[in-house]
């Protein structure tokens, strides 16, 4: 990764490339955050940042900011994530890093400051791979982590996530001090890949994006009676496993009434043995939408829609949260930076939702917000499949600098 004087979004291609190299393999990105994968790749950004004159620092929540002081203290923030899920492609989060990192050489090289003060942030841990907690670090920063509840997660090994972020100078009782970035901040935005289809069933390459969808996740327990599987008649039994496929199937149904997603990820089953009825079945529940009302009302016939099922097979079934969200609806002015961008890059004015949460999710909770999307090839993510051509990475790059500039230099 080298520095010179101009904008060349093909440089970040390669550095992207580069990144792919030092931490991924022939089974996909290894960028699991809180491992020695990931602190190799924020090595890979540190280099490159200290080639600039800019401030770095890091937060209390493990966010690596780059400052780059300008004419006022108005401050303009870009980012992403550089970690991955395990087996993860080599675009999601480091696009907006790298892209990031590209925007801040050039205004790094510029002969005049901008006008507004400008930081590149790799926020840490968005994927939320391992203790199941996206988004924390800029969660952290707008002050939306629930930290009695951090304190309990553990990863799949037994190790709690106070332990293991304290190893990389992270400590979930000081967290509430990263809050204090925020001061100043009047933009912020994010270059991703759409991780769907909607870009490239269009025919396009690049995409404005209005907001992030709205989640609901839940745990759900369906709880009947274990039984011997060839004493016990079909008529007589109380099989969680076919109340739970009852509610699956029409879940499915309840997110396409209602032009969302709705998902049930995961399955297990007690005593799970071939020769007994499941007296127990629990199963995650995930669902969609960008309109607040239409997610509501998906929630209730959800509910009502479990119960219903319980009951059919003579079950009881039980909830447990895990997650909320609500639609972030992007600033209006900024799309409109963005909308211009892609138009001037790419000659239309296509527009979508965001089906995946980004750090722009809890950013726009509270500061103005917009993303620039490139397209997924396949509408493949978070697999060593994920990719997108160079030319429209190029063309995401450019739009995303163009918006980028917009708001530092207003006017």
């Amino acid at each position: 990764m080298k520095s010179d004087t101009s904008f060349d979004p093909y440089r970040a291609v390669r550095d992207l490339r580069t990144l792919a190299e030092r931490t991924g393999g022939p089974d996909g990105s290894r960028r699991l955050c809180w491992t020695p994968e990931w602190v190799e790749a924020r090595a890979l950004l540190r280099e490159e940042l200290s080639t600039l004159a800019v401030e770095v620092e890091q937060d209390e929540a493990g966010n690596i900011w780059a400052y780059l002081r300008g004419q006022s203290d108005e401050l303009v923030v870009v980012g992403s994530h550089l970690d991955s899920v395990p087996a993860g492609g080599w675009l999601d989060g480091a696009l907006g890093v790298i892209g990031g990192l590209e925007v801040l050489r050039s205004l790094a090289a510029a002969p005049q400051r901008p006008q507004r003060s400008f930081a590149l942030v790799d926020w840490a841990d968005e994927e939320g791979a391992r203790f199941s907690r996206s988004l924390f670090g800029s969660a952290a920063v707008v002050g939306t982590l629930d930290i009695a509840i951090l304190r309990e997660l553990k990863d799949r090994f037994g190790n709690s996530l106070p332990e293991v972020v304290a190893e990389h100078g992270v400590h979930i009782d000081a967290l509430d001090g990263c809050r204090t970035r925020l001061a100043n901040v009047v933009a912020y935005l994010e270059l991703h890949i759409e991780q769907g289809p909607v870009l490239e069933h269009q025919g396009l390459g690049i995409g404005v994006v209005t907001g992030t969808v709205g989640i609901e996740r839940e745990r759900l327990t369906f709880t009947g009676q274990a039984a011997h599987a060839g004493t016990m008649p079909m008529s007589m039994r109380r099989d969680s496993l076919r109340a739970m496929s009852r509610f699956a199937l029409e879940l499915a149904e309840i997110g396409k009434t209602h032009s969302g997603v709705t998902t049930v990820g995961t399955v297990s089953c007690k005593p799970g043995v071939v020769t007994a009825v499941p007296g127990e079945t629990v199963c995650t529940m995930d669902m969609r939408h960008i309109d607040a009302k239409a997610l509501a009302a998906m929630f209730a016939e959800a509910t009502a829609t479990a119960h219903s099922a319980a009951a059919a097979e003579g079950c009881s079934v039980a909830f447990e949260h895990i997650f909320r969200i609500p639609p972030m609806i992007f600033d209006k002015n900024l799309v409109d930076s963005v909308r211009r961008a892609v138009k001037a890059v790419e000659g239309h004015e296509f527009e979508l939702p965001s089906g995946a949460l980004h750090d722009a999710s809890e950013m726009a909770r509270v500061v103005p917000t917009a993303m620039v999307f490139t397209n997924s090839i396949a509408g493949l993510s978070h697999t060593k499949e994920e990719d997108t051509t160079d030319e429209h990475l190029v063309m995401g790059l450019t739009a995303f600098h163009q918006a980028v500039l917009e708001a530092v230099n207003p006017g």
